[in-house]
């Protein structure tokens, strides 16, 4: 069974870096705003999302490919979050799936941890990762992984937008870790 989620979440994980890189090829600055109309899916395959499931279990994410105008968009003074997926899957519950463009000097939230397991892919730009406490150069191509309850972060510390992926997830049949200690969740 760990064989299988894990076969799962590294098969997501490589979709959406393929997706996050082919949106980042085609990412303007100077791009029209999405439209204000709900997000539309360009393909979606309807098979065996709810096979297997009992009443009154949460709905399973159906594969589908998520565009970048159809993606969910949140914008802040950091810069923009596009959120393509979120819920769960037949390996994985608590998913988020996002790419984050974050303006020079900005982070989208200080050094922060939770619950989940979570990935970060650098996409393009520079800038500073926090993990643990420590602080280590962030360049294009790096991934950076969090254990549950691990303190992480992201800073632009560079001149152009940061791009960044963001999966995260807990493992279904996998205890959520309790909380170490009463520090807060973001410093």
């Amino acid at each position: 069974m760990l064989a299988k989620t894990a076969k799962l979440f590294w098969t997501l994980v490589l979709c959406v870096a393929s997706l996050c890189v082919g949106l980042f090829m085609a990412y303007r600055t100077d791009a029209a705003p999405a439209s204000s109309g709900p997000p539309a899916r360009l393909a979606s395959a309807d098979v065996g999302a709810s096979e297997g499931r009992s009443e009154g279990e949460p709905k399973l994410l159906k594969s589908q490919v998520v565009g970048w105008d159809a993606a969910s968009l949140h914008q802040a003074d950091w810069g923009q979050m596009r959120t393509y997926f979120r819920g769960q899957t037949h390996g994985t519950k608590d998913v988020l799936t996002a790419v984050a463009v974050v303006e020079p000097g900005k982070a989208v939230h200080r050094a922060h941890r939770h619950a989940q397991e979570e990935y970060l892919v650098l996409v393009a730009g520079s800038g500073t990762w926090s993990l643990a406490g420590k602080e280590f150069p962030a360049s294009r191509g790096d991934i950076l992984y969090a254990e549950p309850w691990v303190y992480h972060g992201l800073t632009n510390t560079g001149s152009e937008p940061l791009i960044f992926v963001v999966v995260r997830y807990s493992s279904k049949g996998v205890k959520v870790s309790p909380r170490p200690d009463s520090r807060p969740d973001e410093l």
